[in-house]
């Protein structure tokens, strides 16, 4: 069937390639027209509730809105896990999904779940309880810092008009605007005055309500006409309100100016935003998920260089910082340029092996691959991000295997057999090796496929890759036998041929045309298109008049066919006497000894990898309660810490931007908790490009700024570097659950004691999230008294909220906006303890026939002061306190972690219902390590599947898992030689990915050893042949995945763009691609190396010994059994 397809494609060969110019064109368009992002949008199942409930406490919080909704969210199935916080005013609830619970089912679940709730929340809740779907990819991806000598009002304005603009991009969430003031029109009460004319807040909320209207009295008939019955009566200037005349309960009438002063003011302001220790309004531009990061940006920019001319003042400046476009440019620019890199050195040992022409065919096959991988991947609704570039790298040597096996063996047979045409050679070649090709191309792809239902944020995060590897491996095999064979038979040449090509420079003046041609108009498609064309066109040259004739002829003729028969003779020595039995006795004893060493040697572990951070984060956080004023002024003091730090190390150059935000965006950009915090700030700290920075490390940078900033007293500061991969908590958290805080307390204090009694180092500083010296005052109703007089604890509570916190009574609206106006004591009266209890509650008697009295506070409540705690939190219906801490550079948080259980948590007599362990990172870690081992067991049973029934057999699928076996020993020899850190997730990754690559070579060993067989070979001959025939294939395929991922291992960047333009090729090593990947590729590299090295020797040996262990056993009993049945028949 193979056969007759391939002579129809070599019979139709217009057909094919009018095929491949138009996928070459759509997934050029798809390449180009993708969303670009950093890294993909992350959809987990997770619900986050919010609720508002103004004047509560974080313990009144649990009990009346958090533990009601916790009730009916644990009766949801599917739900993983329920964390809550109780904070003051603010109930904040996580509810994670099992993973194959779908986004949209969980958001539903949960809001039914709540309806539920509802009867049993308090009435008045002011907002929610609402709830909303997670998700991690809605997050400012630029800061527009405005600045300049204007008031803070005419910033804001502009700050404004610009915000309304962006968000009228359908690709932006909304535009967050940090570090203005929010007028509010104030109604300051004067206490003495309000009592002494019989007002109550009641009184003048009604009045305020009833004369700021503007309502529609219906529609009236005039001359035919029928006209609209408006009656306005909103304000139209702000001191209007202190006219309104507002009738007491008494029944008198008092101007509203004689008792309050109406001020045009503004809110407290929550909020400050500071750029290089400048004033600033900045506006946070938040995208939606799957909007492309580059092309907002850049229309961005547009808008911005317009406002600048034509609608800025001068004077007004408007900088742009935190621009992650910048970042994923670079990032994917990186990429593409490795994975070029990478297809030019796949080429080079290619053309060595088979020449330039066969070397481009297959070479050929993996932009091909991967722009047929493009049209499923836009239909999937991927973006272009650096876990789906990493995985066409990593497919990138991968990918020309199939091609490789098709070509090479075709080349073979047509320089071996000269009775064949091309067409039947190209033809007998494809169908002589589809079954191995097919095999080891589901081999392949076998270990992804349990990637695919990897749980929890970080299986969110990588599932990327195995399903781009998927598509574009498939599309390797599409490449391998519709487009390659026809390439061949349109191109390939004998060996003999190609020696006595014309080398002149007449013979490829066509070619030199046809690629300037091309270039052309690649250049306006692309400047670093235009350049690889060019690049190749010199490439080109140079292999017609030197590599060819002068490297690789020779090397084919003379140094290849040298090394097959000193391969051939090795093989012949080794499978004679008890030489197999030897080999593969050392193979298992070098197995052992590599585990012994491991556990000697014990690598460093961690769960991602990550290098110098490009962003440093000093997290400050107060206790809750404080001002942001007085929290500016903290952050300050820690802004000037940080710029010493950065001028001691003469850093400045290396230096993009330092960002204060105090209040609003001052949180982790990771929690969906956008609830107010004038308690907290944060000072990031952005830096140039790595190769920008020359020596300076900022990773140096940061401990000396976390030994600098520390010990300011009142706060806690953390100081942080950015997520090199999902968010995942903190490498160090230990978590304590129960129900009694003074048992939790106890119980931290304790882990406490015995950390610094075990002097377990590396740990930066442990912090509690539970707070409890939150100040407090509480007023204690005396309810026979208030019950006597008739007042309820609520109206006590009321008149108390309204004269502290306030009430907005009404809204002012102008030509602009609306803003509201707030009802409230003056400040003289509502900031001093003594006035407010002197405060007459009013109330209507009806135990004296509804007669209007007034009770002052102090006589039926008395107060005290207090503290308690400032967040409670919650984790599965318990409560809970965490302790968490970052770890010192240079410590490692496994074995920091390690220490901790051991020396500490196993040791602690835990009372019971109480629960002592660690979490944060390690929780997520032990889930991943948890699923990749499950991963790994799942692979090799489908590879095994794919294997026995290719061959049909039980043993000869065990024979080939010794390449498995062997690539984990060079892994682990690996990064124990070169003292390298072992990547939980990149290892991991690696690992299962080469238990589907390394295969490959023993299947085509063993297939082509049984055709032998099958055609009549003694055992040692077959054996002896296979290796020599499947010697360049194995070392082709081998070479071309490992040279294909050395740029990304080693770093090693090369701009195509500004080689020309700038005659400038900037070649670095050591980037940031490297960091992040590296790793993976090191252990791709290691394992494919030792595994191809020893498998050209195991292998036959271990075949022979099961062939000798057959013929002497097995085939021997089922002879005599068949002449038995002879005899007996006879």
């Amino acid at each position: 069937m193979i056969y007759n397809m391939v002579r129809w494609l070599g019979n139709n060969q217009t057909t094919v390639y009018i095929f491949t110019t138009m996928i070459f064109l759509a997934g050029l368009g798809i390449y180009f027209n993708l969303p670009k992002e950093q890294f993909p949008d992350i959809k987990v199942p997770q619900i986050y509730v919010q609720t508002i409930y103004f004047g509560t406490t974080p313990a009144d919080i649990e009990n009346v809105i958090n533990k009601p909704i916790e009730k009916q969210l644990k009766t949801i199935t599917g739900v993983k896990r329920i964390t809550s916080n109780a904070l003051q005013d603010v109930s904040v609830i996580m509810v994670e999904f099992n993973p194959d619970v779908q986004i949209e089912a969980a958001l539903q679940r949960v809001r039914d779940a709540i309806d539920k709730a509802r009867r049993d929340l308090p009435q008045k809740v002011d907002s929610g309880p609402t709830a909303q779907d997670v998700n991690f990819s809605e997050f400012p991806i630029m800061n527009i810092n405005l600045a300049g000598n204007f008031p803070l009002e005419k910033l804001k304005d502009y700050a404004e008009e610009l915000q309304d603009d962006i968000e009228s991009y359908p690709e932006i969430t909304k535009v967050d605007i940090v570090g203005t003031l929010k007028r509010e029109i104030q109604i300051n009460l004067d206490l003495y005055k309000m009592q002494s004319t019989g007002l109550t807040f009641y009184d003048i909320q009604s009045a305020i309500q009833g004369e700021n209207i503007n309502i529609s009295g219906g529609e009236l008939n005039v001359d035919n006409v029928r006209r609209t019955i408006r009656v306005k009566g909103e304000f139209k200037d702000v001191y209007q309100i202190q006219d309104v005349q507002v009738r007491s309960s008494t029944g008198a009438t008092v101007r509203l100016g004689d008792v309050a002063e109406v001020v045009d003011s503004a809110e407290e302001q929550q909020d400050f935003a500071r750029l290089d220790n400048n004033r600033v309004v900045t506006l946070n531009v938040i995208k939606r998920a799957g909007a492309s990061v580059i092309d907002v940006s850049e229309r961005i920019e547009v808008l911005l260089e317009k406002y600048r001319k034509e609608r800025f003042p001068k004077g007004l400046e408007a900088r742009i910082t935190a621009d992650t476009s910048e970042r994923v440019k670079s990032e994917i620019a990186d990429l593409i340029n490795t994975v070029v890199l990478g297809f030019i050195f796949v080429v080079i040992v290619l053309m060595f092996f088979m020449g330039v022409r066969d070397a481009i065919f297959v070479g050929l096959s993996v932009p091909l691959s991967a722009l047929i991988a493009f049209i499923p991947l836009q239909f999937s609704g991927f973006t272009l991000n650096t876990i789906v570039l990493f995985a066409f790298l990593l497919g990138l040597g991968i990918v020309v295997d199939d091609a490789i096996v098709v070509i090479e063996n075709a080349h073979r047979l047509f320089n071996r057999f000269k009775n064949l045409s091309i067409k039947e050679a190209v033809s007998l070649a494809a169908s002589e090796v589809f079954l191995p090709v097919l095999s080891g191309t589901l081999t392949t792809i076998a270990p992804f496929f349990p990637l695919l239902f990897w749980p929890g944020i970080v299986g969110e995060f990588m599932k990327f890759l195995p399903i781009t590897l998927i598509y574009t491996l498939f599309a390797s095999l599409i490449v391998a036998y519709v487009i390659n064979p026809v390439f061949a038979i349109s191109f390939m040449r004998r060996h003999e041929d190609e020696q006595h090509e014309d080398t002149s420079f007449k013979s490829i003046r066509r070619p030199l045309i046809i690629m300037a041609i091309v270039a052309l108009p690649a250049y306006f498609i692309n400047v670093g298109i235009g350049n690889f064309i060019v690049l190749m066109a010199i490439l080109y040259v140079f292999n017609h008049f030197v590599l060819t004739p002068k490297v690789i002829i020779p090397f084919q003729d003379k140094a290849l066919p040298r090394f097959k028969n000193a391969y051939r003779k090795l093989i012949a020595w080794i499978i004679t006497g008890y030489r197999p039995v030897f080999a593969v006795l050392a193979m298992v004893a070098l197995f052992f000894v590599t585990i012994f060493m491991l556990g000697v040697v014990q690598p460093k572990v961690i769960f991602f990898p990550s290098g110098d951070p490009d962003y440093i984060y000093v997290y400050n956080v107060m206790p809750v309660g404080t001002d942001a004023r007085v929290t500016d002024s903290v952050t300050k003091v820690i802004e000037r810490k940080v710029f010493g730090v950065i001028k001691k190390n003469k850093a400045e150059p290396a230096i993009n931007s330092v960002i204060s935000n105090v209040g609003k965006n001052a949180g982790d950009p990771f929690n969906p908790d956008r609830s107010a915090t004038p308690h907290k700030s944060k000072v990031t700290v952005a830096f140039v490009k790595k190769e920008e920075r020359g020596d300076i490390s900022s990773q140096k940078l940061l401990d000396e700024m976390r030994n600098e900033i520390k010990g300011i007293p009142g706060t806690e500061i953390s100081v942080q570097r950015e997520n090199n991969g999902p968010p995942t908590g903190k490498p160090i958290s230990i978590e304590i659950s129960g129900d009694d805080f003074n048992t939790l307390i106890g119980l931290e204090k304790e882990v406490r004691k015995n950390i610094q009694k075990e002097n377990i180092k590396g740990i930066e500083e442990l912090k509690s999230d539970l707070i409890t010296n939150k100040p407090e005052i509480i007023v204690d109703v005396d309810k026979v008294k208030a019950q006597r007089e008739g007042i309820s604890t609520s109206q006590v509570a009321l008149a108390i909220r309204t004269a502290l916190f306030g009430a907005e009574v009404s809204k002012f609206r102008d030509d602009k906006d609306e803003y509201p106006i707030q009802l409230r004591l003056k400040a003289d009266d509502r900031n001093q303890v003594e006035k407010l209890l002197s405060m007459n509650i009013t109330y209507r008697d009806m135990n004296m026939g509804g007669v209007l009295r007034q009770v002052p506070l102090n006589s039926i409540a008395n107060i005290s002061y207090s503290t308690t705690f400032s967040q409670i939190n919650r984790k599965n219906q318990s409560r809970i306190i965490t302790l968490g801490s970052e770890v010192l550079n240079g410590y490692n948080a496994n074995e920091i972690v390690a220490e901790i259980q051991s020396k500490v948590i196993d040791k602690m007599e835990v009372p019971s219902g109480y629960i002592v362990k660690m979490g944060g990172e390690q929780e997520e870690q032990m889930e991943s390590m948890m699923f990749l081992m499950g991963a790994l067991g799942a692979a090799v049973l489908l590879i095994y599947l794919i294997l026995a029934t290719q061959f049909n057999s039980v043993v000869k699928p065990i024979i080939i898992f010794v390449t498995i076996l062997l690539s984990f020993i060079g892994v682990f020899l690996g990064f124990m030689v070169f003292g390298m850190t072992f990547s939980i997730i990149m290892s991991g990754v690696g690992i299962i990915a080469l238990a589907g690559i390394v295969v490959k070579n023993g299947i085509l060993l063993i297939e082509f050893t049984d055709e032998l067989r099958e055609r009549g070979y003694p055992l040692k001959q077959a054996i002896i042949e296979a290796g020599g025939v499947r010697l360049t294939p194995v070392l082709l395929t081998a070479s071309a995945a490992v040279l294909g991922l050395v740029p990304l291992a080693l770093g090693l960047s090369m701009d195509f763009v500004t080689l020309f333009t700038e005659f400038n090729p900037h070649i670095f090593i050591g980037g940031d691609s490297a960091v992040f990947w590296g790793i993976l590729a090191w252990t791709i590299i290691f394992g494919l190396t030792f595994s191809t090295v020893l498998t050209l020797v195991i292998v036959p040996c271990m075949y022979y010994i099961n062939e000798r262990v057959r013929d002497k056993y097995f085939r021997k009993k089922k002879k005599t059994a068949l002449t038995e049945t002879k005899e007996a028949v006879a």
